[in-house]
């Protein structure tokens, strides 16, 4: 894989304005950028909801929400590991949102130890996903997470407390 798409990720993520603008860089860069994707984006967890809520995507409208423990979105939160799926067809209990993905890959995305959001990428073609490609996603949900984490430091950084 390209070590260009590695740096153009680090470049478009800016810890200084809201995390969502990143992230919505980074997903317009990846779907634009790496061939045969036809969706790419983040699920919100909601655990007191027990659902996996819609985010920054680029694609087709997408579903709204994914249970927990349903799709692969809802079982790689349930899980909480990283699942590539070679045909998406043979898993059991796939949720289509879009007929045209063939494979998938989700991806857990953290802040600190909590689980915060799934990266869900699919892609128009089966075994879609090899290991140079596992490990770039791998590596922009570490980005995604780090720059969460951050942002959430910063929030508390700057809350002061006033006493009436």
């Amino acid at each position: 894989m390209n070590t260009l798409i590695y740096q153009q990720c680090k470049s478009l993520i800016d810890p200084e304005i809201p995390s969502i603008s990143s992230i919505s860089n980074l997903m317009a860069l990846v779907f634009h950028e790496l061939p045969h994707l036809n969706w790419v984006g983040l699920y919100l967890v909601q655990q007191n909801k027990a659902t996996c809520t819609l985010g920054p995507f680029q694609g087709k409208v997408a579903c709204m929400t994914i249970p927990i423990g349903k799709g692969v979105v809802g079982t790689c939160a349930q899980q909480q590991k990283m699942i590539v799926v070679d045909d998406v067809h043979s898993f059991a209990g796939h949720i289509a949102c879009d007929s045209a993905s063939q494979s998938e890959i989700v991806v857990p995305i953290y802040n600190g130890n909590t689980l915060f959001a799934i990266l869900d990428v699919d892609s128009d073609i089966k075994d879609r996903f090899a290991t140079e490609e596992i490990s770039f996603f791998q590596f922009l949900a570490d980005q995604i997470s780090s720059l969460i984490s951050k942002e959430n430091q910063s929030i508390y950084l700057k809350t002061e407390v006033v006493n009436p």
